[in-house]
């Protein structure tokens, strides 16, 4: 590794426009506690240039699902974080806020680290649009020893080649709203291509004992069988604006699906952010689409109770039945 060193400060869910940017590492500013959903992911980031971005996190309690492989919502985390780097720069000096977000593909990570491979596809005059494919390292950690195994980039749209040594586990898309830097006050000197070639990490993670990532979320259930959770604002999952953080709502989400679906677990995740929480808790309803025995699709609303059930968030699951016990 080349030298560790902690993010600057930048606002995550900052809004313009109605627009909820579900992705900065909020864990790495200044003030935020190190027991943190995003930090708790103990994510290793090198950013290879400036329209690549490779993010490395280890099967933790905090990135497993309920069914021991990672979280379809942990790698969402993964892909908002490590695609927003080389968008940022592409839009610099404009701000970025993330508007959608699919991860897919269903691969289950078992062995980890986690490895997302994102890159820039296309920064436009009022979105820009980047892609990762997502894999199952078996135990390589190293941030250069992957991208020496990953080689070049992939063409922007194209599908990445299988690599040896690494499983294919799926791929995602995000599209991000550009909005002017006046979005982001006090943001100025925030500038990713400052990153290229240095790793960075979370120093001094406090991880929270847990088997999976819905024991350290802290959803509240209310009605298992309609998808209804609440997850409050607490300092675990909100960022230094006091929002929560896109990647502890899509946790949320994914903990109401599987909620609808027993014996299933989420292995496609979309999410179109619309707003952000302003009062709390955030609260999810859900309404099963479809279920054919071997799987469930399930269409989640995320709304802020404490604020007329303001909506934020708009979501569909895909779940797969597993034979592990999600009890």
């Amino acid at each position: 590794m080349t030298s560790r060193i902690p993010a600057p400060t930048a606002p995550a869910d900052a809004v313009a426009d109605g627009v909820a940017e579900a992705g900065r590492a909020a864990s790495d500013e200044p003030g935020v506690p190190t027991d943190h959903f995003a930090s708790n992911l103990a994510a290793s980031e090198l950013l290879i240039s400036a329209r690549r971005c490779l993010a490395i996190a280890p099967l933790t309690g905090a990135v497993r699902s309920r069914a021991g492989f990672a979280s379809t919502a942990a790698i969402l985390h993964l892909v908002d974080v490590s695609t927003s780097h080389p968008t940022m720069i592409a839009v610099r000096p404009d701000w970025t806020a993330t508007q959608d977000i699919s991860v897919y593909g269903g691969g289950r990570i078992m062995d980890g680290p986690v490895v997302v491979d994102s890159r820039l596809v296309r920064a436009g005059k009022k979105v820009a649009v980047a892609e990762s494919d997502i894999y199952d390292a078996h135990g390589v950690d190293d941030p250069h020893e992957l991208h020496r195994m990953l080689g070049d980039a992939t063409p922007a749209g194209r599908l990445g080649a299988d690599v040896e040594g690494l499983t294919r586990a799926g791929r995602a898309l995000v599209t991000f709203a550009r909005l002017p830097r006046v979005s982001a006050p006090g943001m100025d000197d925030y500038d990713p291509g400052k990153w290229v070639g240095t790793i960075r990490s979370s120093d001094h993670v406090v991880e929270r004992p847990a088997d999976h990532i819905q024991d350290a979320l802290g959803a509240q259930p209310l009605d298992a069988a309609t998808g209804q959770f609440e997850l409050h604002r607490t300092p675990y999952v909100t960022n230094s604006i006091g929002t929560i953080l896109g990647g502890a709502q899509a946790a949320l989400v994914e903990a109401a699906a599987e909620a609808m679906c027993p014996g299933a677990v989420a292995i496609d995740l979309q999410m179109h952010f619309l707003a952000q929480l302003r009062s709390g808790p955030a609260r999810t309803v859900g309404q099963i689409l479809r279920d054919v025995g071997d799987h469930c699709v399930v269409s989640v609303t995320v709304v802020d109770a404490g604020a007329d059930d303001l909506l934020l968030t708009l979501a569909t699951v895909t779940l797969q039945r597993t034979s592990t016990d999600l009890g």
